[in-house]
């Protein structure tokens, strides 16, 4: 299935019309964002159960972020069949990893599917909280160690060896902690990044960030510990890039948007030139692009460069 791309609006009517939406979504009362129990233990891997929900495919986050209200350890369509086996023709699973207070679900509800029909095994774990649909939240750190049990998770029911990382945001950037200080470089092959925020981002890009979210400001104000890593100049960051910012064994490819409002400036998010490293503008490939940090997940365009990312010899011209 293809998913039906964005509309090319001017970005103040697509930002206000995603917030009326959300809004819209939360004022019905559909479910309340619980925060009230303790955060899981750095080593534990947020669960993966057989019960958990299987949601339709979406076309739009807003939409999928509804769902999520009712149904907070929804599975996006497609993904977490650890009965998979990988083929020949894609021989590493893909484990997706959502960005900051997002979940599986709501940030992946189009490309999993997708990628699913393209025939990759697909993956996607919930990381950085222990309820409700606001994750991505917590400590970087155990958020990765999260990562890396659910990858050897993967790894042990489909055989793999390596799988194939694609990340939103801070799950775009939060992987490479795993990549260079848990072991991830010996069992990642390929990180596809949307938005990644690399190099941090403004306190303004965050404000923006939990005000198109319904219950984002509240979460900020209680203290959003992974909001705070993704400050340009943290700690967090400092560490993350110290030395060379990518792995000799892993290729990496960073998909901006000038339009991006929440990691700003959007060059923050692209990794120090490399030859594993590909960063590339959605304006340089389609300039009438108009896609912004929230909605880059539900892209066509966005979708069509992380397909060939992850099979590059296969790679197919996008169109605009």
């Amino acid at each position: 299935m293809r998913t039906r791309r964005l509309r090319r609006t001017p970005r103040r009517r697509l930002l206000t019309t995603s917030l009326a939406a959300l809004t819209a979504a939360a004022c019905i009362g559909v479910v309340g964002v619980d925060r009230s129990q303790a955060a899981p233990e750095a080593s534990d891997t947020a669960p993966v159960a057989a019960s958990d929900p299987v949601g339709p495919p979406k076309d739009d986050f807003a939409s999928a972020f509804a769902y999520s209200l009712a149904h907070p350890t929804a599975v996006p369509s497609g993904a977490n069949d650890f009965a998979c086996r990988p083929s020949a023709a894609h021989p590493r699973p893909v484990v997706l990893v959502h960005g900051t207070m997002e979940n599986r679900y709501d940030n992946w509800a189009a490309l999993s599917p997708r990628l699913k029909e393209a025939g990759y095994c697909v993956f996607a774990l919930n990381h950085g909280g222990s309820s409700g649909p606001l994750l991505g939240t917590e400590d970087m750190a155990a958020s990765a160690r999260q990562l890396a049990d659910f990858v050897d998770q993967v790894r042990a029911a489909t055989g793999a060896a390596k799988v194939d990382l694609v990340g939103h945001s801070q799950g775009g950037m939060m992987p490479r902690h795993y990549i260079k200080n848990l072991g991830g470089a010996a069992k990642v092959d390929k990180l596809v990044a949307l938005t990644p925020s690399n190099h941090g981002t403004t306190f303004s890009g965050l404000g923006l960030l939990a005000l198109v979210i319904p219950g984002g400001n509240a979460v900020l104000g209680a203290g959003c510990k992974a909001c705070s890593q993704q400050l340009i100049g943290s700690d967090f960051l400092k560490d993350l890039n110290a030395g060379s910012e990518t792995d000799p064994g892993v290729t990496y490819t960073v998909i901006a948007t000038r339009y991006d409002e929440v990691v700003t400036p959007y060059t923050s998010a692209y990794l120090d030139a490399a030859p594993n490293v590909t960063n590339v503008k959605l304006q340089d490939v389609c300039p009438a692009e108009l896609t912004d940090h929230i909605g880059i997940s539900y892209n066509d365009l966005a979708g069509r460069l992380v397909l060939n990312a992850l099979d590059p010899a296969h790679a197919q011209r996008p169109t605009c």
